[in-house]
């Protein structure tokens, strides 16, 4: 604030205080907040002469900075205080100054040298109206509407409108849509309106669009089996530019303000029925402000240029949908992380999730074989946990060293070893015992005797190398049928009984044979006499 200005404020708010304007009415008035108005309110012109001398010969913290800062903002028309703030912070160099601090300073400074900040403003042009059943237009919406006991529930739209008579359709869930709902809700626009049209425009969503790729656009494989049949042709809007289907955005600010605002939420049914008896009343029953039409009535004439879609395409939604698993063994669903068992994890693999009858089935999809399950959480945020999936951490570290070495044949070698992980290891050492424990249970005494005595002999001091070795000796061990041997292995000529090759002979004890050889001399000399 400058003299001038300075002089003009505390006129204004004297002229007013003797017109008995009281506090609040006079910070109404002048646009300024009230505290301002009680510092300037009983203050003499001396006073307020004194304070505008001295803001004359005041510095300000950001003085020492001003010309680099003004050589940003004449080099960068379009930055943003904002910006400057994070600049000087990088540089160390904000003194412990507030945003607001820079904020004033930045716009003081523009006006004191002229530099005015550039704005960059899109230019948009006016679409010619297209011909009866060229597009379609299709975009998604959600609200959160508050339920009949008070709870507010998320809920979901996907909507479609006509580019040629703006002739809406609109179907909603309660749950996030997946393709498959997707694609019925097609099957449902397209039974609404009678047939389909030539070009349906899409916003860049993963349910549709795995990547643009230039113009050669790669889609999901379910949509992309899916198009295919209808052989509707697909536009897609670029990145960060919905205005291409400004028509529809439109439909969905109208479905949210008009229909969707303050409603009750009490059951699905209700409330999709609600919705077309509000489109046939008013999203499609009124006046279009912009084409001055009734949408209900240009439809009739548009709906003789569709494309029949005959055959209605029925798709299970069975709620069955796939997730990435992340770094510290979890999965994201509806909001809340749901452990899984420790082990799971390996780059970009992915498991099935299957929500039936309030349960949530997580399953391998390699072979369908269920790893974990869980009772599906209606709040958010929330880590869901297993004790399946937890370390061991009740029991103690001596107590579980000494459990899996029991599990090691209880061998001096199974002391020795582990005493070496948790050396090598001691932060890990429950996550290395945990994975030694559960691949060793179900091998013969004789691998794990291997494997310890190959990992001691090489200095092999891991989890993972033990576990290696395991897999190694037991692959040979069933492979032949037989413990394998430290030598070259031999092969038959030709196929053999493999159970003659496992029989034992008996060994007996060397004074047997030593008493039947004295009872063959004492024979020999009895026939000597």
């Amino acid at each position: 604030m400058n003299v001038v200005e300075g002089w003009n404020m505390y006129l204004d708010i004297q002229d007013l205080k003797k017109m008995h304007f009281n506090v609040s009415q006079i910070s109404r008035r002048l646009d300024l907040s009230r505290t301002t108005v009680y510092k300037y309110l009983d203050m003499t012109p001396e006073e307020m002469e004194q304070i505008l001398e001295n803001r004359k010969t005041r510095t300000k913290k950001l003085d020492k900075h001003r010309e680099l800062i003004k050589s940003w903002l004449i080099q960068y028309q379009d930055m943003t205080s904002a910006q400057v703030f994070d600049w000087l912070q990088e540089r160390k160099l904000d003194g412990g100054v507030s945003e607001g601090t820079v904020r004033n300073y930045v716009r003081q400074l523009r006006e004191e040298c002229g530099i005015p900040q550039v704005k960059y403003v899109r230019q948009y042009e006016s679409v010619d109206e297209l011909p009866a059943g060229q597009q379609m237009q299709m975009d998604f919406g959600q609200i959160g509407l508050r339920s009949s006991i008070g709870r507010i529930i998320t809920l979901y739209f996907a909507t479609f409108v006509l580019a040629h008579s703006r002739h809406k359709y609109v179907e909603w869930l309660d749950r996030p849509f997946t393709t498959r709902d997707l694609i019925n809700v097609h099957e449902n626009a397209f039974e609404y309106y009678g047939g389909m049209t030539k070009e349906i425009v899409y916003d860049q969503d993963h349910l549709i669009l795995v990547s643009e790729n230039g113009g050669d656009l790669l889609l999901t494989k379910e949509f992309a089996d899916y198009q295919k049949n209808r052989r509707f042709k697909i536009y897609m809007c670029r990145k960060a530019d919905p205005e291409t289907k400004g028509k529809v955005e439109n439909v969905v600010k109208y479905v949210k303000r008009n229909f969707a605002k303050n409603r009750t939420f009490h059951n699905l049914e209700k409330l999709n029925e609600d919705c077309w008896a509000w489109l046939e009343r008013t999203g499609n029953g009124k006046v279009h402000n912009t084409t001055k039409e009734i949408p209900a009535e240009v439809f009739v004439l548009e709906k003789q240029h569709l494309i029949p879609a005959p055959h209605k395409i029925n798709i299970s939604t069975t709620k069955i949908i796939t997730r990435v698993i992340r770094k510290d063994n979890t999965i994201i669903y509806q909001g809340n992380r749901y452990a899984l068992p420790l082990g799971t994890y390996a780059p970009d693999r992915m498991v099935v999730v299957q929500e039936d009858k309030g349960m949530l089935i997580i399953e391998n999809p390699d072979n369908n074989q269920e790893i974990i399950r869980y009772p599906v959480c209606l709040e958010k945020g929330r880590l869901i946990k297993s004790s399946d999936c937890r370390r061991e951490k009740d029991k103690g570290i001596e107590a579980y060293l000494q459990e899996v070495a029991q599990i090691l044949n209880d061998s001096p070698q199974a002391y020795d070893f582990l005493s070496l992980v948790r050396q090598e290891k001691p932060r890990y050492i429950r996550d290395q015992l945990k994975i030694i424990k559960d691949h060793s249970k179900d091998k013969p005494s004789e691998i794990i005797t291997k494997a310890l005595n190959y990992c001691l002999k090489n200095r092999l001091y891991g989890a993972t190398d033990f576990v290696d070795s395991l897999n190694h000796f037991n692959h040979f061990y069933y492979l032949a049928g037989e413990k394998p041997t430290t030598g070259n292995q031999i092969n038959p000529l030709y196929e053999v009984d493999r159970s003659v090759l496992k029989t034992r002979v008996e060994v007996r004890n060397m004074n047997i044979y030593i008493q039947e050889l004295q009872g063959v001399r004492e024979c020999q000399q009895n026939l000597n006499d």
